[in-house]
C-alpha cells in the first residue's frame, strides 16, 4: 500500500469539490438542481479583454516560458490599477508579483513563512483555504472569532490575551467572505498596528472589493502597512476572469523576493497573452464596474426574496458575490437547512458551517446565476 504524506492528515477534500459531485449525481438521476452555492462569475470578461487574448495568441513569438516575475506590461498595469483605485503607490519592478490565481498565492505565502510548529491566526468564519494551506505548510491554525454582534471584526482585546509567541501570520479578508462585511479605515489601522506590535505578518486577501461596493479599499493604503503586510488580489471576481487564473501579490520588495524563492520552484509563469489581456482588464473604466454591479444588484433583490421565503434574516449592507444570512431557530444549523432545500426543492445553498463553527447558524447564497434562474429558484422554494 502506498501511504499518503503526513501533511495530508486532517486535510479533507475541498467541500465544493465533493458537493459538486453529489449535485452532478442528482442531476444524472433526473433532478435539475439550481446551484446557488459557488461564487464563480457566469458573465464574460469585457470584449476588449478577449480581443487582446485572441490577437496576442496568434502571434508566433508568445508561446515560450515567461518571466517568473511576470510581464512588465502586467506589472505596470497592476501598479496603475492600485494607484487609481486604492491610492496606493507600488513599484512595478519590486513590489508586485503576478500570481497564477490568488488561491495559489495563499499556498505560496504559507510555504514561504511557516515551519513545523509555527502558528497562523485564521478567521472563524473564513475562507477554508487559509486553514488547509497553513496545515499543508506544517503550521498550526489558531482561530480568532468573528461574530455578528462584534460586527464581524476581530476582537482585539481577546487577541491580546492569546499566546502569540509562535504566531507568524494572520489571515484577514475584507470585504469579508462569507459575511460581506466591509472594512473601515480604522479597522485596517488597528490590524496593521496589531501586526507591528507582535511582529506578525498580516496577509490580506482582497478579491471582493469591487463587487457591490462603491469604495474599494486596500490594506496597503494604511501608513506603514508595507512594513508588516502582504495583500493578495484577484481578477477572478471583479473582471469575470475566474478560470483564467490571474492573481496579484503586492508587498514590500523583501516580501516579494522571499515569496518568489518558493514560487519560482513551483511554476514557470503565465501564458503571455493571458498576462496582456489581464493588463487590459485592469485598465477598464468605472463604467465597467458600474454596469456589472447593476446586474448584481438586480440579482441580489431576488436573493433577498429567496432568503425571506426561507425565514432567514440578513444585513443589506453586504458587499461581494454572496448574501450571508442567519437561519430560523427551527433549524439546528445551516447544513440542515441547506440539505432540506437541496433535497426537497432542488436548490443548493451553502451551509455557513463550512467556513467555521461561527458560521453554523448561517447560510450563504451566490449571486452568480442569471436573474431568471434565481426567480426559478424562488418559485421552487415558495411552491407548496
Amino acid at each position: 500500500m502506498i501511504a499518503t504524506s503526513k501533511r495530508l492528515e486532517g486535510i479533507g477534500e475541498y467541500y465544493f469539490s465533493q458537493k459538486l459531485r453529489e449535485i452532478d449525481a442528482l442531476n444524472k438521476a433526473g433532478k435539475q438542481i439550481i446551484n446557488l452555492g459557488i461564487g464563480s462569475p457566469d458573465l464574460p470578461p469585457h470584449p476588449d479583454v478577449i480581443k487582446v487574448l485572441n490577437e496576442e495568441s496568434i502571434k508566433p513569438n508568445v508561446h515560450a516560458y515567461q518571466s517568473y516575475k511576470g510581464s512588465p506590461v502586467l506589472r505596470n498595469a497592476i501598479a496603475s490599477f492600485y494607484e487609481s483605485w486604492y491610492g496606493v503607490q507600488l513599484n512595478p519592478d519590486t513590489e508586485i508579483l503576478p500570481l497564477i490565481g490568488s488561491k495559489e498565492g495563499i499556498m505560496h505565502v504559507c510555504m514561504t513563512y511557516l515551519d513545523e510548529g509555527d502558528r497562523a491566526l485564521i478567521p472563524n468564519p473564513g475562507y477554508p483555504t487559509y486553514r488547509s494551506a497553513v496545515q499543508l505548510a506544517g503550521g498550526s491554525c489558531i482561530d480568532y472569532e468573528l461574530k455578528e454582534d462584534g460586527n464581524w471584526e476581530p476582537d482585539f482585546d481577546a487577541l491580546e490575551k492569546m499566546d502569540l509567541s509562535r504566531v507568524k501570520i494572520m489571515w484577514i479578508n475584507y470585504p469579508h467572505m462569507p459575511t460581506g462585511k466591509l472594512p473601515s479605515k480604522q479597522l485596517f489601522e488597528r490590524i496593521v498596528a496589531f501586526g507591528k506590535r507582535h511582529s506578525i505578518l498580516i496577509c490580506h486577501d482582497n478579491p471582493y472589493s469591487f463587487i457591490l461596493n462603491d469604495k474599494p479599499a486596500s490594506l496597503l493604503s494604511v501608513d506603514g502597512a508595507k512594513d508588516i503586510a502582504i495583500e493578495l488580489n484577484s481578477l477572478s471576481k471583479s473582471v469575470n476572469m475566474a478560470g483564467w487564473r490571474v492573481g496579484i501579490m503586492a508587498a514590500a520588495k523583501e516580501r516579494i523576493d522571499e515569496v518568489l524563492r518558493f514560487k519560482s520552484n513551483m511554476d514557470s509563469g503565465m501564458f503571455l497573452p493571458v498576462q496582456l489581456a489581464a493588463a487590459k482588464a485592469l485598465s477598464l473604466s468605472r463604467e465597467w464596474y458600474d454596469e456589472l454591479n447593476v446586474t448584481y444588484h438586480e440579482r441580489r433583490q431576488v436573493v433577498y426574496r429567496i432568503l425571506e421565503a426561507l425565514g432567514c434574516s440578513f444585513n443589506n449592507t453586504q458587499a461581494g458575490l454572496f448574501v450571508w444570512a442567519s437561519i430560523p431557530d427551527r433549524y439546528n444549523d445551516g447544513f440542515t437547512l441547506s440539505d432540506q432545500v437541496l433535497y426537497d426543492k432542488n436548490v443548493f445553498i451553502t451551509p455557513g458551517g463550512i467556513f467555521g463553527s461561527n458560521g453554523n447558524g448561517y447560510v450563504r447564497v451566490s449571486l452568480c446565476q442569471k436573474k431568471e434562474v434565481l426567480e426559478k429558484a424562488l418559485a421552487l422554494i415558495t411552491a407548496i
